[in-house]
């Protein structure tokens, strides 16, 4: 904007511009938001690159097209590169949603704009999950399952250091994000283990682009079907790939509870039933109770952050224990997943 435009200055946006802003950001809250009646100026875009925007504008939200099928509407069928190269160069994202146009035979294609494949299939994901009422992976975020203010009020009374850490810290900002299976939020935790949060996340997405429909990512059947070559391609590890088949077969089996059934199952029984996949350790599934279910009363005793943060919240030389931290922690009860985010907070003041 400022290159196009060096002299604008911020103000407020006309009526127009302001029912286009409030439609995007519905959009991305995972709401229905049409639009395609958002008027755009074309002028600096060529003829065909207009007609395929225009054709690209009328795919409903949760609805995908192909490149193949955008050019036979448009009357150029055999031109689905070109389709492609003008969508590449898109220059309205989102109100033309170049990213529902998917590549032949339903797998994700390309994406030009920041994060690449991952930004395609979580705005997928956002717009699926829209139209099937089911809160996605990955991008909706919502409160977690206790009441924060009854748990501050809790862990003040308790523990007058953690006091003085959350006046420090301020407030409680850990959010939840759903999943639309158990097995989707243990397959990117398997993808993600070891690796920095970039890294991870490409692997992750390529793992998604090789198969059809597979924004909220892969079915177990999926994952069961695709040869080990098609997998390490997408940059698996052999040991990531036998726990990702591991965990496919046994939720096949029924051995991996349903979301449904964990809602019913205390901590310690999930804990038991996940830990007999291969690679899902009990960090990964504590994980999951606090940041996929909402669980109130997790306290990662062999969490680095988790350690670190106390050590510098409590002016300690030393990291505890693991078994030390449990001792201490048990004045946090019922509310120790409020207590660690807290202490992840405190690491990360240590390393500033």
């Amino acid at each position: 904007m400022r290159e196009r435009f060096p002299g604008a200055r911020e103000s407020t946006p006309p009526p127009s511009v302001q029912r286009a802003l409030d439609a995007i950001a519905t959009l991305l809250r995972g709401e229905s938001a049409d639009l395609s009646a958002v008027l755009l100026d074309m002028n600096a875009v060529t003829p065909f690159h207009r007609r395929v925007y225009e054709v690209a504008r009328t795919i409903p939200a949760g609805e995908t097209s192909s490149y193949g099928e955008l050019a036979t509407r448009l009357g150029a069928a055999g031109s689905a590169r070109a389709v492609g190269q003008a969508l590449g160069r898109n220059p309205f994202a989102l109100l033309v949603p170049c990213h529902r146009v998917l590549a032949a035979g339903g797998r994700v294609g390309g994406f030009t704009a920041n994060g690449g494949v991952t930004t395609k299939l979580r705005l997928l994901s956002i717009e699926d999950g829209n139209r099937s009422g089911v809160a996605v992976l990955a991008d909706r975020p919502s409160e977690v399952g206790f009441d924060p203010a009854v748990a501050l009020e809790h862990v003040r009374a308790a523990d007058a250091v953690l006091a003085r850490l959350i006046d420090t810290v301020g407030p409680f900002r850990m959010r939840l994000k759903k999943t639309t299976s158990l097995f989707a939020a243990l397959a990117e935790a398997i993808v993600y283990q070891q690796l920095n949060g970039r890294a991870a996340a490409t692997i992750h997405a390529r793992v998604c682009a090789l198969f059809a429909y597979a924004a909220s990512g892969p079915t177990p059947q999926q994952i069961l079907r695709a040869s080990e070559s098609k997998l390490r391609g997408a940059g698996l590890s052999r040991g990531k790939l036998l726990s990702l088949r591991d965990l496919a077969r046994k939720t096949v089996d029924g051995d991996v509870p349903t979301l449904a059934e964990v809602h019913s199952m205390t901590d310690e029984a999930i804990i038991e039933r996940l830990t007999t996949v291969r690679g899902i350790g009990q960090w990964t599934v504590e994980m999951l109770l606090m940041f996929r279910l909402g669980r109130p009363d997790v306290l990662p005793v062999d969490d680095y952050g988790v350690r670190k943060g106390y050590a510098v919240a409590f002016s300690k030389r030393d990291m505890p224990l693991p078994k030390a931290l449990a001792k201490v922690g048990a004045r946090w009860r019922p509310y120790r997943t409020l207590a660690s985010w807290y202490l992840w907070r405190a690491a990360e003041l240590g390393n500033k």
